[in-house]
């Protein structure tokens, strides 16, 4: 720890002002002490010999006079093996440790290691001595759990590196020296298992950036379809409370083609964070069979936690999602509710007295924004391997309106937007990601041609829809009542999922591929009925139909037999060609 100080001279909630005579970072670690409490606080700006700082914890009994020591390293994040199947708050306390240490209400001034300092790791080198690497090249491997946990050459380092000494096969703690390495000027330094990183400094350890291409699978119907998510892109899902964010984002870790889970909880409700402690070990991961906890890592601030701390959260998450990518896996962040992360900065902006912006959020909110979700992407790491950070953020406008600012500044950033309706929920839609609202910039798993047809058939049963709301179901002609059946056929039939149904929760890509394709094929089809009675009594034998093929596992026999009676029960009503033929 540095021996240089300063002393407190106001306190203005969570934010504290100090004098110092020396020189000081943006962005240090700081202690301002009082009593026998060392709280930790974030360096946020400096004037002059005054300096201002966000502190991470209940700042009542600070005084004027206090001392403030200055620690010279950044807000950082402890990198290495041991992360995946923890819990941590924003600043890297690992919770279940820290409740046994303090009880269940945690005590102020109270941090704990983010790795465990006594676990030993089989370490095995994969360089040898004399040979040059470069910031991020594998030095050796653990294992850690179902991956191959790479030890890599400290982030910050510059040039080329020469191996002057590395060990031998054995096990390690994370503080053990593994590696000495000697830069190009001579100078040698340790490599440890475990490395600090700034949590607002990204990681470009990567040989080349691409553009987000290949669809991330998250066999969620309505998302893979018609607003796909791409692997290394970002998405944001703004909607009300109880439209269904948390049972989407759980479907999502569990399901998405990706190799790490990260949930940033940052700001919301307690009780929902605690029922995502709770659910997140009990959800079975379909790769190993074992618990999604594995290879998942929670970060937890709840919004009765300082605010300061919901900010370290969200860089926290996004840290350690780099760090895996480095590894050549693919990462999902899911952070809930960037809603909560914005309001922080609006308290903290507000007490710096900074000129606000619209609806009181700081004037910088959007780069703000917009710097976090860059740090997702994909990269072709040193090696040649494929990495990826794939950004999901929730976002909890008041009433659920969209033109507020935060979920403005998103959409601006992101390349997909899944908007929940309290309408679709409502009627107890799930997913009730709305289909005419929502939109996404990458590519379908579906051709396009067949995306923009259910998209014109929804759009138009819609309009057909409010219409009859005017004119009732007597003032619409048979061929818009067709429309509307079909655009809610398609609706309930393929964009509503059981999230609790063992098949339907989760479909493949191949079996979307097919589905959809049956589907647009027998609703390109002109059908014929004697009447709307006649119409209505069909689609609701073909809707109940549709489900139960929905329920059967790809490829059985119970799968083709079910499709046989979709398509069988579209053809015996199919208009003849005949008749077709004369009404063009």
């Amino acid at each position: 720890m540095s021996e240089k100080q300063g002393r407190v001279v106001g306190v203005n909630g969570n934010i504290v002002t100090a004098e110092v005579d020396h020189a000081v970072t943006q962005n240090e670690v700081v202690y301002v002490s009082t009593g026998s409490l060392r709280l930790k606080a974030e360096l946020i700006r400096v004037r002059g010999r005054f300096v201002e700082m966000q502190v991470f914890e209940d700042t009542t009994g600070l005084r004027a006079g206090d001392t403030v020591s200055f620690s010279s390293y950044l807000l950082s994040a402890e990198l290495g093996p041991g992360l995946l199947g923890r819990v941590y708050d924003g600043l890297q306390n690992p919770l279940p440790e820290l409740a046994e240490k303090t009880g269940y209400f945690l005590q102020r001034g109270t941090y704990l290691p983010s790795l465990d300092r006594v676990r030993k790791w089989k370490f095995t080198p994969v360089v040898k001595v004399g040979a040059t690497v470069h910031a991020g090249d594998t030095l050796g491997t653990v294992p850690e759990g179902i991956f191959t946990h790479r030890i890599m050459a400290p982030f910050g380092a510059t040039g080329a590196l020469t191996v002057q000494s590395i060990v031998g096969a054995g096990e390690h703690t994370v503080e053990d020296v593994v590696a000495r390495l000697t830069d190009a000027a001579g100078s040698s330094f340790e490599v440890k298992m475990m490395q600090r990183w700034p949590v607002k400094m990204p990681v470009r350890c990567y040989q080349e950036r691409l553009r987000p291409k290949d669809p991330l699978v998250t066999q969620v119907r309505i998302v893979d379809t018609f607003f796909p998510v791409a692997r290394g892109g970002t998405y944001c899902v703004p909607g009300p409370f109880g439209a269904g964010t948390t049972v989407l984002q759980q479907i999502t870790s569990r399901n998405a083609d990706v190799d790490v889970v990260i949930v940033a909880a940052c700001g919301e409700r307690a009780g929902e964070v605690v029922e995502t402690l709770r659910e997140f070990p009990e959800l079975t991961d379909p790769r190993t069979g074992k618990s999604l906890m594995e290879r998942t890592m929670i970060v937890c601030n709840t919004s009765s936690m300082p605010v300061a701390a919901r900010e370290a959260s969200v860089y926290l998450a996004v840290t350690v999602a780099e760090y895996y990518r480095q590894m050549g896996l693919h990462v999902l962040l899911l952070a809930d509710s960037t809603s909560r992360w914005a309001q922080a900065l609006r308290e903290v902006s507000g007490r710096l007295e900074e000129i606000p912006g619209e609806e009181a959020f700081p004037a910088y909110l959007e780069s703000v924004i917009a710097a976090f979700y860059e740090r997702g992407g994909l990269v072709r790491l040193k090696d040649g391997s494929m990495g990826s950070v794939t950004i999901g953020g929730t976002v909890s406008p008041a009433g659920g309106n969209f033109e507020e600012p935060v979920t403005q500044a998103t959409l601006k950033v992101v390349g997909a937007f899944h908007g929940l309706s309290r309408e679709r929920s409502d009627a107890r839609r799930y997913p009730a990601i709305h289909p005419l609202e929502s939109w996404s910039k990458y590519p379908s798993l579906v051709s396009q041609a067949d995306v923009e047809f259910g998209r014109k058939l929804l759009k138009r049963g819609n309009d057909v829809m409010q219409m009859m709301k005017v004119v009732g179901e007597e003032g619409t002609s048979m061929a818009d009542f067709l429309q509307y059946l079909k655009g809610e056929f398609l609706d309930a039939a393929y964009l509503q999922q059981d999230a609790f149904h063992d098949v339907d929760a989760a479909t493949g890509g191949e079996r979307q591929k097919h589905v959809y394709g049956a589907l647009v094929g027998l609703l390109r089809q002109d059908l014929a009925f004697k009447d709307k009675d006649a119409a209505r009594s069909c689609f609701q034998r073909l809707l109940q139909a549709t489900i139960d093929w929905n329920r059967t596992a790809f490829g059985s026999a119970d799968f083709a037999a079910a499709e046989q009676r979709v398509r069988g029960m579209v053809e015996a009503v199919k208009k003849p060609e005949s008749v077709k033929a004369g009404a063009s």
